[in-house]
């Protein structure tokens, strides 16, 4: 039996596909969108946050310059006062994904002295999603900001859906059916 290169490759790929559990549930927020995780400019990062609406399953992403700045999580006293001191997790990568994993508020703030107190901080709420085994992509009214990458079009396909396209797939590409 002879084998096409383009389809073992195809074949091996849906496999590996399959084997890995699907762990895009919801949207990709750019924390500030264009503007990033920054000082410059005065971002309202409070403004962007209450246009939005984020659930468990989402993912909050910050993108910003390592040696300026930094994102830390703390608590909801350590917001309003600012306080970097005792941190719940401090982030320092300068793309930094955090997927939200529970309902409420999370507070981030920049650890750098004195970006807090010039408004780089925000305060993620989250409701918890209205649809349950799902992909959920938040719609944005005309006045609002929606977020700059949805759900993945992996989230789209489930191991049911493997199950039937990868037998298909054999049968065309091998000539055979079982």
């Amino acid at each position: 039996m002879v084998i096409k290169t383009e389809a073992l490759v195809f074949l091996v790929l849906m496999f590996a596909y399959s084997s890995v559990p699907l762990m895009v549930k919801g949207a990709v927020y750019n924390v500030g969108e264009f503007t990033g995780w920054t000082t410059i400019g005065h971002y309202d990062y409070a403004k962007w946050a209450s246009n939005q609406t984020f659930q468990v399953g989402d993912t909050i992403r910050f993108v910003y310059n390592p040696t300026h700045h930094n994102v830390m999580e703390v608590s909801s006293s350590d917001y309003e006062s600012c306080n970097a001191q005792a941190p719940v997790v401090t982030y320092i990568t300068g793309n930094d994904s955090i997927p939200i994993t529970k309902e409420g508020h999370h507070y981030f703030i920049c650890g750098v002295p004195g970006h807090c107190l010039v408004g780089q901080k925000v305060d993620i709420q989250v409701s918890s999603s209205s649809t349950k085994g799902g992909a959920m992509t938040p719609t944005a009214s005309p006045n609002s900001t929606s977020p700059s990458n949805t759900t993945s079009s992996a989230s789209k396909f489930s191991s049911k859906d493997l199950s039937i396209l990868v037998p298909t797939l054999v049968v065309s590409a091998f000539g055979f059916a079982y």
